[in-house]
């Protein structure tokens, strides 16, 4: 990008982002609500909107009530009797992840009788960085995708899993949208991380119905072989399904999810295979996303340092 006047990805990363070497994993990790609780954990704010880290046990089950009401009431996801009693969407993961919150601070609201009005939660994403993962059961997308042989090969390399991602109806939009990725970005930077990897999902668990969608993304986002990961073979559904010149683009490109068409314009690539989750009602892919890899447009819009939407 000589003559331009702006950096690459990579040399944005040069600049920024510390060396590490791959022994200098920490030892020892604690999501934002367990350490450094003085600090500020914002990550950005846009007129009312405001995203930061959860501190709180109160907020991380704000979070969950917000993940519910999405998932299980507007969408097809189907609760057990432990979920449906509580009406939060958790598990075992949450306790060791961080997870960013958006907050619209013009929507105050309470979540019991006779307590403090505070700012709506409209937004969250759960990040669970790899040696959070490594010192308990590993990354909840290994359940689905072969992600071993992909951490093996990269070894030296930094993993963060991003996952959960809900926004409520009124606020799927651009600005909230953006705001959730300008937090990733700045988490990104902070905590030096390589590669971003996680399930996005299609609603729906017909492969057949979802052919054009699949295929689409088969034939146009594969990940090169270097980043290649495969659906575990016991869940593998085929993503090939329909010949590359039989697929009308512009319609697949309107009938995608907004945050698989979010990450493809990052620069994300798409694992081999999908997995068709039944309690969820969803058909899943797996996005890899190598820092080097990101979009240059996307990095000069949120900005090298992660500023763009820093108060």
């Amino acid at each position: 990008m000589a003559g331009t006047g702006r950096l690459s990805p990579m040399d944005f990363v040069r600049k920024f982002k510390p060396h590490m070497a791959a022994a200098s994993k920490a030892p020892i990790w604690l999501p934002a609500r367990m350490r450094n609780r003085n600090s500020c954990t914002t990550l950005g704010k846009v007129g009312s909107l405001e995203a930061r880290l959860t501190k709180k046990t109160r907020e991380l089950r704000q979070a969950q009530r917000l993940r519910y009401n999405v998932f299980y009431e507007e969408m097809s996801a189907i609760p057990d009797a432990q979920t449906q009693f509580t009406k939060l969407d958790r598990d075992a993961y949450d306790a060791i992840c961080d997870h960013i919150l958006v907050y619209d601070h013009n929507s105050p609201h309470k979540t019991k009788p006779f307590t403090k009005a505070r700012p709506r939660i409209v937004g969250t994403y759960r990040l669970l960085p790899q040696n959070a993962a490594e010192l308990n059961n590993g990354f909840y997308t290994a359940g689905e995708f072969d992600v071993q042989p992909l951490l093996d090969k990269h070894s030296n390399l930094n993993f963060l899993e991003l996952g959960r991602s809900c926004v409520l109806k009124p606020y799927r939009n651009k600005k909230t949208l953006d705001l959730l990725w300008h937090g990733i970005w700045a988490y990104v930077l902070e905590n030096s991380v390589d590669v971003m990897i996680g399930c996005a999902s299609i609603e729906g668990t017909d492969p057949n119905f979802l052919a054009e969608q699949l295929s689409f993304l088969h034939h146009h986002a594969r990940a090169p072989e270097e980043w290649r990961v495969s659906a575990l073979p016991e869940r593998y559904t085929e993503m090939n399904r329909m010949a590359k010149e039989e697929i009308d683009q512009k319609a697949v490109l309107r009938s995608l999810p907004p945050l698989i068409k979010g990450y493809l314009r990052l620069g994300a690539y798409i694992g081999d295979g999908a997995v068709v989750d039944h309690q969820f009602g969803t058909t899943d892919v797996l996005i890899i996303l190598p820092v080097s890899a990101l979009n240059a447009r996307y990095v000069n819009y949120y900005g090298a340092d992660a500023s763009r939407y820093n108060s």
